[in-house]
């Protein structure tokens, strides 16, 4: 080793050695009280209490017979054109295409790659209520989606909504009673 790494190392030593010193010192000199009780008294400590079960989804059928079918179009073209498309034969995107979802099994469009949450409820029907569930929160209604989005919290969008993609099908399906 050369003479300027030995000063080097020794400089690295003395130092810590130092600082590990003047720690020692201070600890012997200064002895900080520790107080009896709290400088600040919070109160007793209460458990919080389970957070509330969400409040039940209102059935959207009574919304169905005066949904706007234009505005759920508009609504789709602004919220979901980013990800999904819903005309006939059309192309998947992120999502899948979207038409004829309504009445058919979820997980239906056999060229998608559905999470595994999505694709265990095939066996199951995408009818009203369940789109309703669905739009309104879709990791609520599905946990395990792969869908990323909020969803809509409005009653009456979501009536749209569903409205405009029951007439994406060739016979679509009629209303709840």
């Amino acid at each position: 080793m050369s003479l300027e790494a030995n000063k080097a190392f020794a400089a690295v030593l003395t130092a810590g050695i130092s600082f590990m010193v003047a720690g020692l010192v201070g600890g012997i000199l200064v002895h900080p009280h520790r107080l009896e009780k709290p400088a600040i008294d919070t109160g007793e400590v209460v458990a919080a209490a389970a957070p509330a079960a969400p409040a039940a989804l209102e059935p959207i059928g009574p919304l169905l017979a005066s949904a706007d079918v234009a505005n759920g179009q508009a609504i789709m073209g602004r919220v979901c054109a980013a990800c999904h498309t819903w005309t006939e034969g059309g192309r998947n995107a992120v999502g899948p295409n979207l038409y004829n979802v309504l009445g058919g099994p979820h997980a239906h469009k056999e060229d998608f790659n559905y999470s595994p949450a999505m694709k265990a409820l095939h066996d199951k029907t995408w009818d009203y209520e369940a789109l309703n569930a669905f739009l309104n929160r879709p990791a609520g209604a599905v946990p395990g989606t792969r869908m990323a989005f909020a969803g809509l919290n409005q009653a009456k969008q979501r009536a749209d909504v569903i409205a405009y993609i029951r007439t994406l099908s060739g016979s679509p399906q009629p209303l709840p009673q």
